[in-house]
């Protein structure tokens, strides 16, 4: 429950945009999300850790794959507003991505993302990731979004390598 306060405090309306979940009602509701994402690790199920700075140790955001125990996991993240446009959200992702190709034998890695969000797009193309489905989807705090849903594949070859 280290980061509790932080995410509640930052986790909000801004972030939560382009996201699923909607913003926490209260800090109960952000222990709540904590919870579950420890139970979901204990079941080996997924995976979902706190993205901080290097050099600060800052806390920033939370990136996590999902459905780690199937053939085809989902990554998501979010990243703190004053901590957008420094590249954290794409060396989050690749490096998750670069530890499941050698941690889980997956087809392909589902990567959806608001059509609109335009840097997360972003992130999910420096991986090669194709894009293979659009749909609509209304998240929790009733918003319907245009989603593009990116298929990223094990051992794709990284910008900085």
């Amino acid at each position: 429950m280290e980061y509790a306060e932080e995410i509640f405090r930052v986790f909000d309306d801004e972030i939560t945009r382009y996201m699923y979940p909607a913003t926490p009602g209260s800090i109960e509701d952000t222990r709540i999300f904590i919870r579950k994402s420890i139970e979901g690790f204990s079941r080996g199920e997924e995976i979902v850790a706190a993205i901080l700075t290097k050099d600060a140790r800052e806390f920033i955001g939370n990136v996590g794959i999902h459905d780690i125990n199937t053939s085809t996991p989902e990554l998501g993240i979010w990243i703190k507003k004053d901590a957008h446009g420094h590249g954290y959200g794409k060396e989050a992702v690749t490096g998750l991505k670069e530890w499941a190709d050698t941690a889980l034998g997956y087809e392909y890695i589902k990567y959806p993302v608001v059509e609109e969000n335009i840097p997360s797009r972003a992130i999910a193309e420096s991986l090669n990731g194709k894009e293979v489905l659009r749909y609509p989807k209304t998240n929790l705090s009733g918003v319907t979004h245009a989603m593009v849903e990116y298929y990223i594949h094990p051992n794709v070859p990284h910008a900085h390598q």
